[in-house]
């Protein structure tokens, strides 16, 4: 461990032993695509019964009808945020007939792009951008993609921790001008993307996919034939986050590192903004439909990916980036999960001590700005993890130095175990310290992993992806339905199906601009900047 994040959890244990450090805070968004009993991607339209996909805060959709999004509230105990899931799953099936919730990242048996139906918001402005900016997807990467589905996870740092971290910094002779809390989360991030690599091992949960996601192109040669349907990794641990995946090259020369607020601002600005002549030739509208926002590199800041985002809740005039510009970070979201199909969430209160731990841990070590040339090497040992994180032989590249996964995993784990050590005095009992050595045993036994087990599974069923994850979504819908939801929690969702309905009606109501003025106005509020705020 190094003497700055020694000396910094020194410091920290007295405070958090009279109280006066906080619980993080975190909420959690689950997508889950619908499938029809037979294993095929649902052609049903969102069920009106589960209230309206525009206004809903809870149960909407991601790209697609049949991609449901589930998104709880903001909670200080893992156990709470994971209940209120559970009972989004127990609600939504009492509408969903047959149909079942895939459990995979990796999608159900798709009949071609077409089958993969862009999610419709209604008719107002808001609803239309919505809907023609997963057209203007589908133009430029398909629909099949959008297929894949995933957990975010969001979490924000205690309010009392920043002042104590402050002044650590001020005693330690650290340049803290500007906005201090942004400054922090944005080293944060910085650390968490030298060291995402370890979640996607550990957590990892896509070796295999249905040979319908490839929709009749070339099988890639990391991929082999297994059964009759499925193309299988022998050392994946997570094809969605792979080139099959979430990945765009005409993003890649963006280089975002994360080294500062303004340049993240600034660089997302600029990309939804400049034009793009493989765009611009596909068409922003034709015969009069709308085809795309427009043919810039990012039609809105959203369609960046990356792994983790800083986030700032947006009020009703403003862009993410704006928000953020203004006010700065508020929380971050971590988006390289996959689903676990052998937990009914998708994610357990284990991991959920862990990433928090994780993050923490991120927070409070040294964090030096990203080069272009360490930005490179980060991204190599991603893609490496991703698509060989199982290989026993696997080395990585850490600070110049060529390592084993396991070798840096376990140095890694001793660092985190100080941190989980914070973590418990705060909270009480030993949840983090038992999270981390529940999971320890995964980084020298690769099978133990979600894409060791699942690939196990096929390998030893003799069993298609399909197959495999159809009989693991029928037994989870059984489960579901079986046991009965939290009454008010009930109540609450009845009413909210009502509510957003009409809140959907009104806002279509009030609209009396056209869409194209709607967004020429939009865009035009886009690139104002918004200095930063006091408040």
């Amino acid at each position: 461990m190094s003497e700055q994040l020694a000396t910094v959890l020194s410091r920290l244990k007295g405070p958090a032993r009279q109280g006066l450090i906080g619980r993080l805070r975190r909420g959690i968004e689950k997508e889950g695509l619908r499938a029809d009993p037979h294993g095929m991607i649902a052609a049903t339209p969102h069920p009106r019964y589960l209230g309206s996909k525009l206004t809903h805060p809870y149960i909407t959709t991601d790209y697609s009808e049949a991609l449901l999004e589930y998104i709880t509230p903001v909670y200080c105990r893992p156990s709470d945020a994971l209940a209120f899931l559970g009972d989004l799953h127990r609600y939504s099936y009492r509408y969903l007939g047959d149909e079942l919730i895939w459990p995979a990242s990796m999608p159900t048996k798709l009949d071609g792009n077409d089958s993969v139906t862009i999610a419709d918001y209604g008719d107002s402005n808001v609803g239309t951008m919505k809907h023609v900016y997963r057209k203007g997807l589908d133009v430029r990467y398909g629909r099949i993609m959008q297929a894949i589905a995933g957990l975010h996870y969001n979490v924000s740092l205690p309010e009392n921790l920043w002042p104590l971290l402050k002044e650590i910094d001020r005693q330690a002779g650290h340049d803290i001008e500007g906005d201090y809390r942004s400054l922090r989360y944005f080293g944060l991030i910085r650390h968490f993307r030298r060291n995402s690599w370890l979640l996607m091992y550990l957590f990892g949960a896509s070796p295999a996919i249905d040979d319908s996601f490839l929709d009749g192109k070339a099988v890639p040669e990391k991929l082999h034939q297994h059964g009759r349907h499925t193309l299988l990794s022998d050392y994946a641990t997570t094809l969605r986050m792979s080139d099959l995946g979430y990945q765009n090259k005409v993003q890649e020369q963006l280089k975002i590192c994360f080294n500062s607020l303004s340049n993240y601002v600034g660089t997302l600005r600029h990309a939804i903004s400049t034009p793009w002549r493989a765009y611009e030739e596909k068409g922003v509208r034709e015969g009069g439909e709308w085809q795309q926002l427009n043919a810039n590199i990012l039609q809105i800041e959203n369609e960046y990916y990356s792994d983790i985002r800083p986030k700032r809740v947006a009020r009703h005039d403003e862009t993410p980036t704006q928000a953020l510009e203004a006010r700065g970070v508020e929380y971050i979201e971590v988006r390289c999960l996959d689903l676990n199909p052998f937990l009914a969430l998708g994610i357990d209160e284990t991991q959920i001590r862990f990433l928090d731990t994780f993050l923490m841990w991120c927070l409070l070590a040294d964090s030096p700005w990203i080069s272009d040339e360490e930005c490179d090497r980060l991204d190599d040992n991603r893609r490496l993890v991703v698509e060989r994180g199982r290989d026993p032989d696997l080395h990585l590249t850490i600070d110049g130095k060529v390592q084993r996964l396991s070798e840096r995993g376990h140095v890694i784990f001793s660092e985190l175990s100080s941190v989980a050590e914070l973590l418990d005095i705060i909270e009480g009992g030993e949840a983090h310290k038992q999270a981390l050595s529940d999971l320890a045993p995964r980084l020298d036994d690769p099978s133990l992993t979600p894409s060791g087990q699942l690939a196990a599974r096929l390998k030893e069923n003799d069993e298609d992806f399909v197959e495999a994850t159809l009989a693991l979504a029928r037994e989870q819908a059984e489960a579901w339905r079986a046991k009965p939801m939290d009454r008010a929690r009930e109540a609450l969702l009845e009413e909210l199906r009502e509510t957003s309905l009409q809140q959907q009606g009104e806002i279509e109501a009030a609209d009396v601009e056209t869409f194209g003025d709607f967004l020429t106005q939009y865009f035009a509020r886009a690139q104002e900047p918004r200095p930063l705020s006091k408040t």
